[in-house]
């Protein structure tokens, strides 16, 4: 798809680097995701700064983006239609999620899995094109992001962590852009998009997660989890 290729990204927008990735990641894969990631990151970026000349040009290239891919993809009613595009975002986001909540259950615990949760919790952020977010995602995305951080750190440590839900305390964060293999910016200072802490989350146990215990996700779900692009 790649018609324009953005500008450096301004540091006012490192909050939105993470979906923007995403993406590239799914141009391919999944462009209805990519696209709305993109959307995401135009709306985002508008309340941040549309005043600045390298935020305004950063902006009009991603609108130059949204707007190839609206011409690639014109008849899917995914983009054409929000109903439909929402519903194909929420699906995406629960099949990463569910891939990585079952794999954490299972006590196989890996990179995928935790790059799968972040990521999950990413798309539920994109889902607030669509409008407000569920009780439910809210809690899938607090759930997920602390996972990811939660099991990020036990195997930095060299420690086993616990599957499942489990009480929340401690001050848990994780910045992907500084964990991932070859990062160009490991000194990038965290930022709310990119970093979670889990004592923003209670510290009793986790229960309004809604994922039932034997669910799995579909056989080809850990082909689809996006891989490391080169961050």
């Amino acid at each position: 798809m790649a018609a324009t290729a953005l500008p450096p990204l301004p540091p006012q927008f490192k909050s939105i680097q993470h979906h923007l990735r995403t993406a590239q990641e799914l141009d391919k894969r999944e462009p209805v995701v990519a696209y709305y990631c993109r959307l995401y990151a135009m709306q985002t970026g508008m309340k941040i700064d549309s005043k600045t000349p390298e935020c305004r040009k950063f902006l009009s290239k991603l609108m130059d983006q949204l707007e190839a891919m609206k011409k690639q993809f014109g008849d899917n009613e995914a983009i054409t239609q929000e109903i439909v595009g929402s519903a194909h975002v929420e699906n995406y986001a629960l099949k990463m999620f569910l891939y990585a909540d079952n794999e954490d259950r299972a006590g196989q615990f890996h990179k995928n899995m935790i790059k799968s949760f972040y990521t999950a919790s990413l798309l539920i952020d994109v889902l607030t094109v669509f409008g407000e977010l569920s009780e439910e995602n809210v809690q899938h995305r607090k759930y997920a992001r602390w996972k990811a951080a939660y099991i990020h750190n036990c195997l930095k440590n060299g420690e086993t962590p616990q599957p499942g839900p489990i009480g929340m305390d401690g001050g848990e964060s994780f910045d992907i852009e500084r964990e991932e293999a070859g990062s160009s910016s490991g000194t990038a200072q965290p930022t709310s998009s990119s970093t979670y802490e889990a004592n923003n989350m209670p510290t009793s146990n986790y229960t309004g997660i809604h994922v039932p215990p034997g669910a799995h996700a579909p056989a080809n779900t850990p082909a689809e989890v996006p891989h490391n692009t080169g961050m």
